[in-house]
C-alpha cells in the first residue's frame, strides 16, 4: 500500500506493533525465571558456589530484563491506536530489547566481579547439593527456551516469509530469548566448574568458569545492542531495499532521464520501510502516484513521499 493517508496505514498494519504468542511465552518465562533466580541464589549462598551464586545474580537480571520485555509488549499493544506515534508503537518493543542487552552488559560486570574475588579468596563448596541445583536450573533454561522458541515460531508463521530479506525478528522477544539461553550457557558452565571441583579438586574451576561465561554473555549483549541500535538509530540505508528502490526507478526512469536527487529509508515495522524520495525528471507527465506504481512490487514499502523537480532542458 502506497500512500499519503497515514491514518489508513496505521489501521492495516495495527498489528504490527504487537506479538502476542511473544508476549504469552515471555509472560510465563519471566515467572519460571523469578522462581529458579531465588532457588539458585539461595543454594549459591548456603552451599557457597560462586559458580551458582553468579548463575543465580544473572537470572536475576534476566528476569528484570525479560519483565522490561513484557512491559515493552503491554506498552505497544495499549498505545497501538494513538496517533501521536506517527508510525505506530512497535519501535517501544525494540528500546525493550535494548534496555536487556544493557542489563546484560550490568550482569557480566558482576559475574566478573565476584569471580575474581572469589579468585583471591577461594571458599569450601558444598559439591553435591550446588551441583543438584545447577543441573535444575539449566532443565528450566531449556524449557523457557523452548517456550520461547515455539513463541517465535508461531509468530513467524502468523506473518509468514513472504516480506522479508531477514533481519524481521522481533528484537524484543530475540531480547528475552538471549537472556534464557545466556542463562542456559551459565549454568553449563557452573555444571561443569562444580563437577570438576568435585571429582578433581580444582577449586579454581568455579570462579574461572564464571569469568567465562561473563564473556559468552557480553558477545550475546553487544549483538544484541547492535541489532536494536540499528532501528532505534534509523541506520536502514545499507538494507536490500535500498538498492531495490534504487533499481526500480533506474529501470523504469531511464527513458526519460529520471534520476534520484535525495533518497531516506527507515524502517516503521518488522517487514515494513517507509521512504522519502526526491527525483529529477525530464519527463513533464511523472507523478507521485506513477513512481508509488513502480514501487509497489515490493510490498515492504508500505509508505512513500515523492517529491519530483523537472529539468526542462
Amino acid at each position: 500500500m502506497h500512500t499519503h493517508d497515514l491514518a489508513a496505514w496505521r489501521h492495516a498494519h495495527v498489528f504490527d506493533s504487537g506479538n502476542a504468542a511473544g508476549e504469552r511465552g515471555t509472560r510465563r518465562v519471566l515467572w519460571i525465571t523469578a522462581a529458579m533466580m531465588l532457588i539458585e541464589i539461595a543454594a549459591g549462598w548456603y552451599y557457597n558456589s560462586m559458580a551458582l551464586l553468579a548463575d543465580g545474580l544473572h537470572m536475576s537480571s534476566h528476569a528484570v530484563a525479560i519483565g522490561l520485555s513484557v512491559a515493552a509488549y503491554a506498552a505497544a499493544r495499549r498505545h497501538a491506536g494513538d496517533t501521536r506515534f506517527a508510525f505506530g508503537t512497535w519501535k517501544i518493543e525494540v528500546l525493550g530489547g535494548f534496555a536487556s542487552a544493557i542489563f546484560l552488559l550490568g550482569v557480566v560486570a558482576l559475574m566478573v566481579w565476584g569471580s575474581v574475588e572469589r579468585l583471591l579468596k577461594p571458599e569450601a563448596i558444598h559439591y553435591p547439593e550446588a551441583l543438584t541445583v545447577a543441573v535444575l536450573g539449566l532443565v528450566v533454561n531449556l524449557v523457557c527456551a523452548l517456550i520461547l522458541g515455539d513463541a517465535h515460531h508461531d509468530h513467524d508463521h502468523d506473518h509468514g516469509h513472504s516480506q522479508g530479506h531477514g533481519h524481521h525478528h522481533d528484537l524484543n522477544l530475540k531480547s528475552a530469548y538471549l537472556h534464557v539461553v545466556a542463562d542456559a550457557a551459565t549454568s553449563v558452565a557452573a555444571i561443569a566448574a562444580l563437577a570438576g571441583g568435585w571429582w578433581l579438586g580444582w577449586i579454581w574451576l568455579d570462579p574461572v568458569m564464571g569469568i567465562v561465561g561473563a564473556a559468552v554473555v557480553a558477545v550475546w549483549a553487544r549483538g544484541l545492542i547492535r541489532d536494536t541500535a540499528v532501528v532505534l538509530l534509523d541506520r536502514e540505508m545499507d538494507h536490500p531495499v535500498v538498492d531495490e528502490i534504487r533499481e526500480v526507478i533506474a529501470a523504469h526512469g531511464a527513458a526519460s532521464e529520471t534520476v534520484i536527487s535525495d533518497l531516506h529509508v527507515w524502517r516503521v515495522g518488522r517487514a515494513s520501510y517507509a521512504c522519502a524520495l526526491g527525483l529529477v525528471t525530464h519527463d513533464p507527465g511523472l507523478t507521485p502516484a506513477r513512481v508509488r506504481e513502480w514501487l509497489s512490487v515490493h510490498d515492504e514499502i508500505v509508505h512513500t513521499t515523492v517529491e519530483i523537480q523537472r529539468c526542462e532542458a
